[in-house]
């Protein structure tokens, strides 16, 4: 039952009531008033439809109006016959209904009262007389007007106790409602209780009971009464049963609420109702994990693992926090790629071809990958190797990754572990937590949709260290082919397998990576580019990319080999090529420029434009200085942009024998000097050094260019070949320059960085160049292009150095150290 149309006509009673003193209008109509001759039908009948309301015979009903064409036919038919035919609209939405848009069945209602109600509204009071069927509209203006036939009710012959027994079963289920819902008044129970004639009892209940419009033309629709009172009887019984439901809810929950209490009451209840009516939200969502899980490809553990996980979930109540917790857990594991992988490529020609697009040089480094292709191709289950590319920056260790999943047919991800602190970030969180989420291995894993990506590992060699733990020692699993196949994240709380991840390391300094994380790579030196590589990677890659990217045409700024060589040289310093491709994107962007203005210029750059645009250069060479004073020896040295020629100069001032060392060197570089000192203080004999000389003058050796500190174990060949000069004031060959280190027994130790420092004495105009045997393999590694030009010495002993850095001549003006 409905209390919404019994309050609106109560208070419709009232009003009238107040407005004429004597004016009564019942609620439903009596039999003198239901009679109605059909002379008194208009032909054709005005139509009213109704948009949220159904009339049915002996009846009164409020109806709100407020479209113009109904407001304008009630008004003229309260003025003439009052009779009209109120048919239900089948979309209340409409705004002007055609007959297409309203049901067949109606009733024909007589106007008792318009009320305009005081916020503007306008009310009429219909009474129901008997129902009809709409044979056709043929009029639309000034309102709706159609044909119609006069429709009788069936009414069970007398006496029909089945009939008698059905109005009576709707009658006691209607009080019992109108009992149980607090929200009906008692009125009602008094109205129903007072229609003696069965048809008005049916209708009055049909009018006023809980159901939709559509249920309610449904009974209106039924020829016979009797099955019209059947069918009411399922609606309401329906209507008893939720309330009863509903009770039952309210019983087991009466207890005083807070706010939280009470949410967790109505989620609770409407859990409940779901329940009955099996439409739970909750349900479906967890059918559709069950559904999503079934398509996955995982093992037997994991299949288990996670069937319990989802019992866990379908045991929670959805308004506790750690529903949302499981279910985001439970996405996570649908969405790793469990045993899912992507095909490999194994056109190990169109691999090669990828890698020298992207990459000019890094032989070893495509080599090594080429090699692992050919050797998946062949055994298909290969570990995947966990390769360390180290070098200077801006050599393309980076990049090098995405080239090398393009070349694989892989999926991408890098992670960069710059400044990296807490071990959680590579291991997870565990899930109770608040704020818990898996590691970075995960989430990349599983953003790449594949179990075997190629994963970019940057900048290893930043990783911070603090009481949040220690993410090198984290990476220990990660980066082991013997133990990533079960790597275990605290979020994940599941083994997963790594084992046919791609990882690449890159670092610039691999001495700041801890010897256990660094025994689980293989180390690959990228090492920095010499002038003419850095030519070939500007001419095939920079240039062409920067025009692209500032919408530059190849033919509107050229760039000629002189103007590439004149930038590298005297505009970057550096091993890598990342200065260089700023510096060529500024003289593109000034070539957009004169064309945006269109402004006259020369397509084809010049050394001129290269200095306009630019300005002075930054750089200046550093050229060999001559071998005219005794003690200056030039050095090589390895910095992180790139090679260095470095000169030690040595002088002698009379005094006590002190040591003096100046130019912001390190420990490393100071240890140096003190083993070059005492190797000649030792050897003074052989190399003809007299030894008062130690005791009378004082020795300074300076490195220049003081403000930019200098360390490193290269450069004790170098002061050896420069103290012993000063001592004996020989002269030092020409065009020359060494590196490598000695010990206290007089031999001469390999050194590392020796393309860099190649570059520099090139770059110096140096011809001769003094090594350790030991280094032999690095030069037989650089192409013989590179190295033009160039002549190496390789000494075993600091003896074989002296003899050849030494010249039996003197230098003019020679000191009188005796």
């Amino acid at each position: 039952m409905s209390n919404k149309s019994d309050i609106s006509l109560q208070n419709i009673l009232i009003s009238s009531a107040s407005e004429d003193n004597n004016e009564f209008i019942p609620f439903i109509a009596n039999d003198s008033e239901m009679q109605i001759d059909s002379s008194e039908i208009p032909d054709p009948l005005p139509i009213l439809a109704l948009r949220n309301a159904v009339l049915f015979p002996g009846v009164v009903i409020p109806i709100s109006v407020g479209r113009e064409k109904s407001l304008k036919l009630v008004r003229e038919q309260h003025a003439k016959d009052k009779i009209i035919g109120a048919v239900s609209q089948i979309d209340s939405k409409i705004e002007d209904p055609s007959q297409e848009d309203l049901y067949k069945i109606g009733t024909i209602g007589q106007i008792l009262k318009i009320l305009e109600m005081p916020d503007g509204s306008t009310t009429v009071i219909l009474q129901g007389i008997k129902r009809f069927e709409l044979n056709q509209i043929v009029e639309t203006d000034p309102y709706l007007k159609g044909q119609i036939t006069e429709l009788e009710d069936a009414t069970p012959l007398e006496p029909h106790h089945d009939y008698d027994a059905i109005v009576s079963s709707v009658k006691d289920l209607a009080l019992k409602i109108i009992k149980l819902s607090p929200n009906i008044p008692n009125e009602a129970s008094f109205a129903i209780r007072n229609i003696d004639n069965p048809t008005f009892l049916v209708n009055f209940i049909c009018s006023n009971s809980d159901i939709t419009n559509d249920e309610k033309q449904k009974l209106l629709d039924i020829f016979s009464l009797k099955e019209r009172a059947l069918a009411l009887l399922q609606y309401l019984t329906k209507e008893m049963k939720l309330i009863e439901l509903k009770n039952d809810i309210q019983a087991k929950v009466k207890f005083d609420l807070d706010q939280q209490q009470r949410e967790y009451y109505l989620h609770q209840q409407m859990k409940t109702i779901q329940d009955e009516l099996g439409g739970n939200p909750n349900e479906q969502e967890i059918e559709e994990l069950r559904a999503a899980a079934s398509e996955k490809k995982w093992n037997n553990d994991t299949q288990a693992f996670f069937e319990k996980e989802l019992s866990k979930l379908e045991r929670m109540n959805p308004a506790v926090a750690e529903y949302s917790i499981q279910l985001n857990y439970l996405q996570l594991l649908l969405e790793l790629p469990w045993n899912e992988f992507s095909k490999d490529n194994f056109d190990l020609k169109r691999a090669k071809k990828i890698l020298d697009e992207d990459h000019f040089g890094l032989d070893q480094v495509k080599e090594r990958i080429l090699e692992h292709l050919a050797v998946l191709k062949l055994k298909k289950d290969l570990k995947s190797p966990i390769l360390c590319l180290y070098g200077p920056p801006g050599v393309g260790k980076t990049s090098l990754g995405k080239s090398i999943a393009k070349a694989l047919g892989r999926e991408y991800g890098r992670i960069s572990l710059g400044g990296l602190h807490d071990e959680a970030e590579i291991r997870g969180h565990r899930k109770t937590y608040i704020g818990a989420m898996p590691g970075r291995i995960i989430q990349t894993i599983k953003k790449s949709k594949y179990a075997n990506p190629v994963i970019i590992l940057d900048e290893i060699d930043k990783i911070g260290k603090d009481f949040q733990g220690d993410p090198a020692s984290a990476l220990l699993e990660v980066l082991d082919p013997e133990q990533n196949f079960a790597f275990h994240d605290n979020y994940l709380d599941l083994d997963f397998d790594l084992s046919k991840v791609l990882f690449i390391t890159t670092a610039n300094n691999i001495g700041t990576i801890a010897p256990a994380l660094r025994d689980r790579m293989e180390m690959i030196e990228v090492s920095g580019y010499l002038a003419e590589e850095k030519y070939e990677i500007a001419k095939q890659h920079l240039v062409p990319r920067q025009l692209e990217a500032h919408g530059v045409d190849k033919a509107q700024a050229k760039f000629p080999k002189k103007v590439l060589e004149l930038i590298i040289d005297e505009y970057t310093r550096e091993s890598g090529v990342r200065t260089l491709d700023k510096v060529i994107a500024k003289v593109v962007r000034n070539v957009a420029k004169h064309i945006a203005f269109e402004e006259e210029y020369t397509p084809t750059l010049s050394v001129e434009d290269i200095r306009k645009i630019l300005g002075a250069p930054r750089f200046v060479k550093d050229l060999y200085q001559g071998n005219e004073f005794a003690g200056v020896v030039t050095g090589l040295a390895w910095t992180e942009v790139g090679g260095e020629i470095l000169f030690i100069e040595t002088s002698l001032s009379p005094g006590k024998g002190n040591l003096t060392l100046t130019g912001n060197l390190g420990d490393v570089m100071k240890e140096s000097a003190v083993i070059a000192m005492e190797y000649i203080k030792s050897h003074s004999d052989e190399l003809n050094v007299n030894p008062e000389i130690f005791e009378k003058w004082n020795v300074h050796i300076h490195v220049p260019e003081g403000a930019i500190p200098k360390d490193g174990p290269s450069a004790g060949i170098t002061m050896t070949v420069a103290l012993t000069s000063a001592f004996t004031q020989q002269k030092v060959r020409k065009s020359t320059a060494m590196t490598g280190e000695i010990t206290l027994r007089g031999k001469v130790i390999a050194v590392g960085g020796i393309k860099e420092k190649i570059l520099a004495a090139k770059r110096a105009g140096i011809t001769d160049i003094m090594l350790s045997s030991e280094n032999r393999k690095d030069i037989e590694e650089i192409k013989d292009d590179y190295i033009k030009g160039l002549t190496f010495h390789f000494v075993e002993t600091i003896d074989e150095a002296l003899a050849f850095a030494l010249l039996d001549e003197k230098v003019k003006k020679p000191k009188k150290l005796v």
